[in-house]
């Protein structure tokens, strides 16, 4: 669905401060209510190919079944696209050397009808600013949330761990992957933030809603500080961000309305 007039997205990556590549990749597109972060890894360079291929063969599969397949819904799309992402990756991680055991997380948004589909894999995450409160709306498929879950440790000993980037789930280093997936309500002036482990890991959540809350609406501002703070408290990772403000409603209309306007433009013109 085209919500080019009713939200605005910006995009924003980094290398960090000691990394020599940006394994992170970052994609959006308006047209088809679409937003995509990736956070590769595997070998030299490998993980910047997984995440690349990842955005760019999702945002290609979505943009064909919203063309070809209008009548699916984008959840369902979104689930083809992911899978044949996951079976291209693999396929490539096993037949170039260079590229084995590579993968890549996932976070992706698919914005329609007042609602926005979400499908995650890995531990890259969406967290939504509403009325100046910042909540995480993917939870991240790695060892330390597991464990979290289980009992066996608490919030604040996962953030003191050597061991959070530890993932249980990443697109194309098996030969099926589950999607995390689910489908929410939008109201005008949300903020939904996307971002990699570079930001999650360093930026703490409190710090996070300030910056977002201080932006007063400016997320170009915000994405820049978002970056500059995880840079400040040291750019361990590549740092990505992918931010979308909503503007004004997006309801789709119905068939029979679009059919209507059809036939009343046709009896206009004859």
């Amino acid at each position: 669905m085209n919500v080019s007039n009713a939200i605005k997205v910006v995009r924003q990556t980094h290398v960090g401060l000691h990394r020599e590549h940006n394994e992170d990749a970052v994609a959006s597109d308006l047209s088809i209510g679409l937003l995509l972060l990736a956070d590769g890894m595997g070998g030299y360079k490998a993980g910047e190919v997984a995440s690349e291929i990842a955005v760019l063969v999702i945002a290609a599969e979505l943009t064909e079944s919203m063309h070809n397949k209008p009548r699916l819904s984008a959840a369902k799309m979104l689930i083809e696209a992911v899978k044949k992402t996951n079976e291209a990756i693999y396929q490539i991680s096993q037949n170039v050397p260079q590229c084995a055991g590579m993968g890549t997380t996932l976070v992706a948004g698919v914005f329609t009808d007042n609602k926005l589909v979400i499908g995650h894999i890995g531990d890259s995450r969406m967290y939504r600013l509403r009325a100046n409160q910042l909540t995480q709306l993917t939870e991240d498929h790695s060892l330390i949330q597991e464990q979290i879950n289980a009992g066996l440790i608490t919030p604040e000993q996962a953030a003191a761990s050597t061991k959070k980037n530890l993932v249980t789930r990443a697109l194309g280093v098996d030969v099926e992957v589950q999607l995390g997936l689910k489908t929410l309500e939008v109201v005008v002036g949300d903020i939904y933030l996307l971002c990699s482990d570079g930001l999650s890991d360093l930026v703490k959540e409190t710090q996070m809603a300030q910056i977002l809350v201080e932006a007063n609406g400016n997320i170009d501002n915000a994405a820049i500080k978002l970056i500059d703070t995880a840079n400040e408290n040291g750019g361990t990772d590549n740092i990505s961000v992918v931010i979308a403000q909503v503007k004004k409603p997006f309801k789709a209309e119905s068939s029979w309305v679009k059919n209507l306007l059809a036939s009343h433009k046709q009896h206009k013109i004859g």
